[in-house]
């Protein structure tokens, strides 16, 4: 039932060249950074790596809050990132865990004004003490 409806409203916000804005680095696709496309969003090599498979997974049409994102856009970032982490473990048996994580603001961290979520795989070791996770962001509030 759901998917009917995503669908429907995925075929009314379907990305148009007017939902791009010039100079953006992520309303154009480099091929050469292309991992997966489906028709919402896509999914590319992260060019700053943090781990070896970071991935980016960005919606089409340009918008710059991950809350100002539609529903079936939301549902079609999730959809790839469960796809890349699926790939991600299949090709690379050393990836146990990962980070999933999104910049919304410039006090957030935000540098490019395109939503996109951050797929880090971690591997066991990749780090001495990797509790508290996202929580790094802030370096005082990682350990608890």
């Amino acid at each position: 039932m759901h998917r009917k409806r995503d669908r429907v409203e995925a075929n009314c916000i379907a990305p148009r060249s007017a939902d791009r804005e010039e100079g953006c680095i992520f309303c154009v696709i480099n091929p050469d950074e292309l991992v997966e496309e489906k028709e919402l969003c896509y999914a590319r090599t992260d060019r700053y790596p943090v781990t070896r498979g970071h991935t980016l997974v960005i919606p089409k049409r340009h918008v710059a809050s991950y809350f100002d994102l539609h529903e079936p856009e939301v549902n079609a970032i999730h959809k790839m990132l469960s796809m890349t982490k699926k790939n991600l473990v299949e090709q690379d048996k050393t990836v146990t865990g990962f980070n999933v994580g999104v910049n919304v603001g410039k006090d957030a961290g935000q540098s490019i004004f395109h939503v996109h979520v951050h797929l880090i795989p971690r591997r066991k070791g990749d780090m001495e003490n990797p509790q508290g996770g996202v929580r790094g962001v802030i370096p005082s509030k990682r350990t608890y």
